[in-house]
């Protein structure tokens, strides 16, 4: 799958807020980034780079009139594990494109991933996340689909019937040689197969897609969104199973920075 899937539901605000009061973004991001033709011109408006100077401004890092963010180079789409891949249906890619990253960096060298989803008026970012693992493993993994299994933050890159890991989660998972794309996907059908869209575990309003040594997503990880949605990758019909994955995704990269 090549193209950004459309996010009919939750506004870029609403993500906004859930992630602020996450602690992921200060305050001053809640206000509404204005959306764009191209997730390239929605990374790089003056009210996104604004917002970008009081990121990396935060908590005394630098001031933020010393900041002068800028983006750098082309968005790159982010993939997740599918969970149609998971269920095992027939001629379901391993991941499917959940969002762009753009890639922001500050005048002290600070990094930034930008997120951006296609909404009903254009492009918007919904998330800035500290650091650019989006971007960079992208490059990392360049020649072969990369993707994200977000359950234990693990990175890969399939390159024809090979999966293969890109960071030391994903090694602990399936070896420093990787693994082939059918043993992998026993691996996720045993860890996520009864925690699947429909399951007994996303009816209990579950969500993140946790393996069965991990608890469900906690107050930290998603606060209130986390009600009525579920199963592996996050994502549901409605833009609030976006809202849950970013803000599963985001409290790992917290606790991992």
């Amino acid at each position: 799958m090549t193209t950004m899937r459309t996010v009919r539901t939750a506004t870029a605000l609403g993500l906004l807020t859930a992630l602020v009061a996450l602690g992921a973004l200060p305050a001053a991001a809640a206000e509404g980034l204005p959306a764009a033709p191209t997730p390239e011109q929605a990374a790089s408006a003056p009210q996104t780079l604004d917002t970008l100077s009081r990121f990396f401004a935060r908590d005394g890092a630098l001031a933020r009139t010393a900041a002068a963010p800028r983006v750098e180079g082309a968005s790159v789409p982010v993939r997740i594990l599918s969970p149609d891949f998971v269920a095992g249906k027939p001629g379901a890619p391993v991941a499917r494109v959940e969002f762009r990253a753009s890639r922001a960096v500050a005048s002290d060298g600070q990094k930034a991933s930008l997120w951006t989803v296609k909404q009903a008026g254009g492009w918007q970012v919904v998330n800035i996340a500290t650091g650019d693992d989006e971007i960079r493993y992208a490059e990392l993994g360049a020649g072969g689909l990369v993707f994200r299994e977000p359950q234990i933050d693990a990175w890969y890159v399939q390159k024809g019937t090979k999966v293969l890991p890109l960071d030391e989660d994903a090694v602990r998972a399936v070896g420093r040689n990787g693994t082939s794309l059918a043993a992998y996907r026993s691996r996720v059908a045993h860890a996520y197969g009864d925690k699947l869209p429909g399951s007994a575990y996303a009816r209990k309003g579950a969500a993140g897609g946790y393996d069965a040594a991990s608890p469900a997503v906690s107050a930290e990880e998603a606060p209130t969104a986390a009600a009525g949605a579920g199963g592996v990758g996050g994502t549901v019909a409605a833009g609030a199973g976006l809202g849950v994955l970013l803000l599963a995704m985001t409290a790992r990269r917290r606790r991992r920075a």
